[in-house]
């Protein structure tokens, strides 16, 4: 048992790139050796900016061995009346590579057969690695590739070097036209030059003693602590940037931080737009004092130590400073103008071709959110109302902003404090930001009513949009995001207890796209439909039954909130050990009673009562309906569900005393009728025919 290494080195490959690539690459190789018959121990993957490493523990010399038994013709075709092989046999020993004295005769469920044993060969682990690496290598996905040289290969960046050891076994192997070798490279500044690895054990030791941590864990280990000592020492703290983090461990090969000053004339810029300058194009840490105000500090991560570590700082600077008189620039530059003038230039910004122009869209989410702040929950309709029509007109206003067409992350929260700044109501500023929440499964949520009811609208408008034009999410393409809008609108009514109706909200968001009344129900019901999806996969991951999800849709899904406490009324029941028997004597109401087509309104007439049971189950069902109908008026749909099920004995007893299907039309209407009216106790609740 030996341990097996592999490296790639390469010119500098994108640090998104490297992660990814490195559990493609180690799967690929587990998944090789596994097919290959190969036992080996675990995998460790390790990678920088310049090399993509695996080293896999106690990998086995040669393959397992591999014993099969191949079947052949009957015995009596296989030998004559003498015991003499006849050609039959000779064949079947020729195709199974053995001699005809090695074949066996075994007893099947069929009688007795041919048989013979085959011993495959096995081969050395060095002889299989080296003739799968090239492919297995080449094949690792990246989301760019290149060429180089007049080769016909790619790869992210171009090779430069490859390593392939088996405990002390140099693996012989090209890709392109590298060859692999026991020599690596060391730090491409400190240690230039190729470094001898003599054993695949010593990797990590050598490349250290060489200037490279290739251990991504322990790099980033030692980042952190670095910056934070740095901070430390400038009596400061690292504001929060795990993401930062991770890109900058994968910039450097070894990590040397340094802290640089700019001008405290740039605090006048808003924080997000000088933390956005130094995260996103120098990839700098901003630092904070204890309260969290960004100081005009930051720290930059070189990947070698210089003799004057001072004159490297100063050249951050520099570069630094440019950025931010850029950033300083286009933020006075937008202070020029309102957030009502930006507005009007969006006219002449398309949102989608079929729907307009981002103007268009904002009218529209103007409409759609007055009408929900008229039908929300919330107190003080009227203050709400003129607070989300503001912030409607004003939503998508920094679009157009000179930061935001430099900073395109900074889309909300730029038009957050250009509102601010401009003295709008503060619920509207932050509507302004928050109104794209939640811009990922999980993520935040709008915090105020405007800012919920803004979002719903926008998301809302997106999608009845895209539905009316034909832009419906296939398969695996959803290119306007639409199933992660149709969640976001989920997740904030569940949160903010929004019970307007779903589907007036969609046929209010349909209208100004179709006129046609048969097509806007057509479209409405695909969007209902789409909707219903997003909720089965939301309360099924959540860990409910999908029996008891889609019992609760079928009776109702209007009310968003609505529908889970029913799903969770319901699943609470389907717990209980008598559930099964009062699901069959349900589901055989509900069965009877679909099968029958009962006509609305179908009344029940006591006189035609022929059986005791009729009258004790029509009294216990109107003594029922008083309690359950004031249960479910609260939201009480648990207490509900278990005052109904008291009436499960009463109408088993119906069945077992009384022929419903009857003869008579009226006596079989009757019945019907009545159990109908047990029907209705929890057909708003569930469907009990979709257990």
């Amino acid at each position: 048992m030996n341990t097996l290494l592999i490296e790639i080195g390469s010119e500098e490959i994108p640090a998104g790139y490297i992660i990814p690539a490195l559990d493609a690459f180690k799967e690929k190789i587990i998944s090789a050796l596994d097919k290959s018959r190969i036992d080996h121990g675990k995998a460790h993957t390790l990678g920088t900016p310049r090399r993509l490493a695996l080293m896999i523990e106690n990998v086995a010399d040669m393959q397992n061995a591999k014993t099969s038994t191949l079947t052949g013709p009957p015995e009596r075709v296989g030998f004559d009346e003498n015991g003499n092989p006849t050609i039959a046999a000779e064949k079947f020993a020729s195709k199974a590579g053995v001699a005809v004295d090695q074949l066996k005769v075994e007893e099947t469920p069929k009688g007795r057969y041919l048989a013979a044993v085959i011993e495959e060969k096995c081969e050395s682990s060095v002889s299989i690695l080296e003739s799968i690496l090239e492919k297995e290598i080449l094949s690792i996905p990246f989301p760019k590739r290149m060429r180089w040289g007049g080769l016909s290969i790619s790869f992210a960046r171009p090779i430069i070097s490859l390593v392939g050891l088996l405990g002390e076994k140099i693996l012989d192997f090209k890709v392109g036209n590298i060859k692999s070798s026991s020599y690596i490279l060391g730090h491409q500044f400190m240690h230039p030059g190729k470094q001898k690895i003599e054993s695949a054990d010593k990797y990590v030791e050598i490349a250290e003693a060489a200037g490279v941590i290739p251990d991504i864990e322990k790099r980033k280990a030692m980042l952190t602590k670095a910056i934070e000592s740095c901070a430390k020492e400038h009596h400061s703290k690292i504001l929060k940037d795990d993401e930062l983090i991770n890109i900058v461990t994968n910039l450097v090969e070894s990590p040397f931080p340094v802290v640089g000053k700019f001008d405290d004339e740039f605090l006048e810029v808003p924080d997000e737009v000088l933390i956005t300058a130094m995260r996103e194009h120098q990839k700098y840490f901003a630092l904070v004092d204890e309260k969290g105000n960004l100081k005009p500090l930051f720290i930059a991560v070189n990947n070698t130590r210089a003799k004057n570590m001072a004159l490297v700082a100063r050249g951050h600077e520099k570069v630094l400073r440019a950025r931010l008189s850029d950033a300083k620039f286009f933020y006075e530059v937008d202070l020029q103008s309102s957030l009502d003038e930006f507005a009007q230039k969006l006219k002449n910004v398309t949102f989608q071709e079929k729907l307009g122009t981002v103007y268009d869209k904002i009218l529209r989410i103007r409409s759609l959110v007055e009408y929900l702040a008229e039908e929300s929950p919330y107190d003080d309709k009227k203050t709400l109302k003129l607070k989300v029509t503001r912030a409607a007109q004003i939503c998508k206003s920094d679009l157009v902003s000179q930061v935001v067409i430099e900073f395109t992350k900074l889309q909300g929260i730029i038009g957050r404090a250009y509102a601010l700044k401009s003295e709008e109501k503060e619920d509207v500023a932050f509507a302004i930001e928050q109104h794209y929440r939640p811009v990922y499964s999980g993520g935040k949520l709008p915090e105020n009513p405007t800012a919920c009811l803004l979002s719903i609208a926008d998301k809302m408008d997106t999608i009845c949009g895209c539905f009316s034009v034909g832009l419906i999410p296939t398969g695996g393409a959803d290119p306007y995001a639409l199933r992660r809008q149709g969640i976001g609108i989920i997740q904030i009514m569940l949160a903010e207890n929004l019970v307007f109706s779903l589907t007036s909200m969609i046929d209010k968001g349909i209208e100004i796209f179709v006129d046609d009344a048969a097509k806007k129900e057509e479209i409405s019901l695909k969007i209902i439909e789409f909707f219903k999806n997003r909720m089965v996969n939301i309360l099924t991951d959540a860990g409910f039954s999908k029996e008891a999800v889609n019992s609760a849709f079928w009776a109702s899904f209007d009310n968003i909130p609505d529908v889970v406490l029913r799903v969770k009324a319901l699943d609470s029941l389907r717990k209980e050990p008598d559930f099964e028997p009062l699901s069959i004597t349900f589901k055989r109401v509900e069965n009877i009673i679909k099968k029958a087509k009962v006509k609305e309104g179908l009344s029940v007439d006591e006189s035609l009562f022929e059986d005791r049971c009729e009258k004790e189950l029509f009294s216990s069902v109107n003594k029922a309906r008083q309690i359950v109908e004031g249960l479910i008026q609260e939201g009480n749909y648990g207490k509900a569900l278990s005052h109904i099920a008291t009436l499960r004995s009463k109408v088993d007893t119906f069945f077992e005393d009384v022929m419903v299907m009857a003869e008579d039309t009226k006596l079989r209407q009757n019945r019907i009728a009545l159990l109908s009216s047990v029907s209705g106790l929890f057909k708003n609740i569930a469907d009990f025919s979709m257990i």
